[in-house]
């Protein structure tokens, strides 16, 4: 390669003739430069104008590139610059939202002041503390206690009375006839057992099946009597419970504008007051330690000690005796333990008692609330009835005006209950002066349900002597009527025979 090379380098090179720009050569020219691009060489000045050619056609793209970058760019910045504009409302909204925030907070800050102030006053005023009492509502809640405890859940939640209905007279009659039935056919299931008591319950008589229909009538008699009964009664403590309310209310507007009245006078702050405890209740007994300590307080408090030096003091002592030094302060917390001991068995008693009379006094009270509160449902269903009833009323008050003005009549004598109530009035009266007509009408018709039977037939005896005589009178009075009524006929039929 190396000769190669240096023998190209010495060659010479040869004198250029003049080339004519005849045909021929013109010809010979273009045949020998097609050639030449057949075999793929090129001159140096077709390179050149080729190179130039690749460089404008580059040129011509980058210039056109360019071109097609502008627009892009131009778009890019478009962009960014709305993000701009939506980056600035969204900074604009959340400095709208701060300042909302802010304001919310300093109106809450406010409210939670004022209602600071406003504690702070209410806790210097006296508390409100009624003195009406709403005996009638805890005697409802009681009550309705004590149903809630006599009644039994059945199927979805519902709740009935533990008070059963009367069984029908079939039901009774199934009863005392099921074991001689299932006596006679001891394999028989309950379905046949009861088609066995359907078919002969059919066949029974008027007469056979009279007995149980009886005790069905009784029975189902005395159930509406006792659930009519304690309705009657609900309705009644409704009723009276509505007028206590009413009456308690103007109690506690009184109470309440006295209270007003007091509290703006005195300004004071009102001291929170400890629960109050029971006088009678015994003391704590003291431990073995606080015996010591309470022995020793008296030396310590001489020296000057301060409590808490005396706590430390007593203590370290305490822990630094012996079993046989502390036995005597031991012996007598023994003691005072035991009296402890006894005495709350006595209290614990005497609460007991206390109790017991309390609930005698509550139950006393609601027989007598009770008893009020039919009163006054006597009372309004009268008032209720005096529409449905004032062409009967006078009707009757006219019979009644024809009967007294003859005043040889006979009057009723008064019942059993009247007259009790004559004699119970009296005892009442003496016994609690200053209570109310309805008060001592309730309290004698307690008394009169609490008689006993020999007590009450005493009181019937008298009412049956009275009704007694009342009747005999009652025949001698129609027969003066009667021979009066003929004796003033007599002469008007004698008077028309002569005319």
């Amino acid at each position: 390669m190396a000769a190669a090379s240096t023998g190209r380098r010495g060659r010479g090179r040869k004198a250029l003739t003049a080339v004519l720009d005849n045909d021929a050569n013109i010809s010979a020219g273009k045949a020998d430069v097609m050639a030449a691009a057949a075999a793929g060489i090129l001159s140096p000045p077709q390179k050149a104008k080729r190179v130039s050619a690749k460089s404008k056609r580059k040129a011509a793209a980058e210039a056109q590139q360019q071109q097609e970058q502008t627009p892009s760019m131009s778009d890019e910045l478009t962009e960014l610059q709305g993000m701009l504009e939506r980056l600035r409302l969204e900074k604009e909204k959340a400095e709208e939202m701060v300042r909302e925030r802010d304001e919310v907070i300093r109106k809450k800050e406010e409210e939670q002041g004022r209602l600071q102030a406003e504690l702070k006053k209410m806790q210097r005023v006296k508390e409100f503390k009624p003195t009406v009492s709403f005996h009638v509502n805890s005697l409802l809640e009681k009550d309705q206690g004590g149903d809630d405890k006599g009644k039994k859940k059945k199927g979805k939640g519902k709740g009935t009375h533990a008070r059963k209905k009367p069984c029908p007279a079939y039901v009774l009659w199934c009863k005392d006839q099921w074991n001689e039935i299932k006596g006679k056919n001891p394999e028989a299931d309950f379905k046949e057992v009861s088609n066995a008591l359907g078919t002969k319950w059919k066949s029974l008589g008027a007469e056979e099946k009279q007995p149980y229909e009886e005790r069905y009538r009784q029975e189902k008699e005395a159930y509406l009597q006792v659930v009519g009964q304690e309705k009657r009664e609900t309705e009644a403590m409704k009723l009276l419970e509505e007028e206590q309310m009413q009456r308690t209310a103007k109690e506690l507007l009184e109470q309440y504008l006295k209270f007003r009245q007091e509290a703006a006078e005195d300004g004071a702050k009102k001291k929170k007051g400890k629960k109050a405890k029971d006088p009678s209740k015994p003391k704590q007994p003291m431990s073995a330690y606080f015996v010591y300590s309470q022995e020793r307080r008296a030396a310590l408090v001489a020296l000057k000690k301060n409590v808490p030096e005396i706590g430390k003091i007593t203590g370290e002592e305490w822990k630094s005796m012996s079993e046989a030094q502390k036995a005597p302060y031991e012996e007598v917390a023994t003691k005072q333990k035991e009296e402890y001991q006894k005495q709350m068995e006595e209290y614990k008693q005497r609460k007991q008692e206390e109790a017991a009379s309390q609930e005698k006094e509550d139950e006393e009270q609601k027989k007598i609330m009770k008893q009020e509160a039919l009163q006054l449902l006597r009372k309004k269903e009268k008032a209720d009835n005096i529409i449905k009833k004032t062409k009967e009323s006078r009707h009757q008050r006219k019979k009644k005006t024809a009967a007294a003005a003859d005043p040889n009549r006979p009057r009723k004598p008064a019942s059993s209950f009247l007259l009790f109530s004559k004699e119970a009035r009296k005892q009442l009266a003496e016994e609690r002066p200053g209570v109310s007509g309805s008060t001592l009408n309730a309290l004698i018709s307690v008394k009169w349900k609490e008689l006993g039977e020999v007590e009450r037939q005493a009181w019937n005896g008298k009412a049956a002597e009275g009704m007694a005589a009342y009747k005999r009178e009652m025949e001698e009075y129609t027969k003066a009527q009667a021979e009066g009524s003929v004796t003033s006929s007599s002469p008007s039929s004698s008077v028309a025979s002569t005319a």
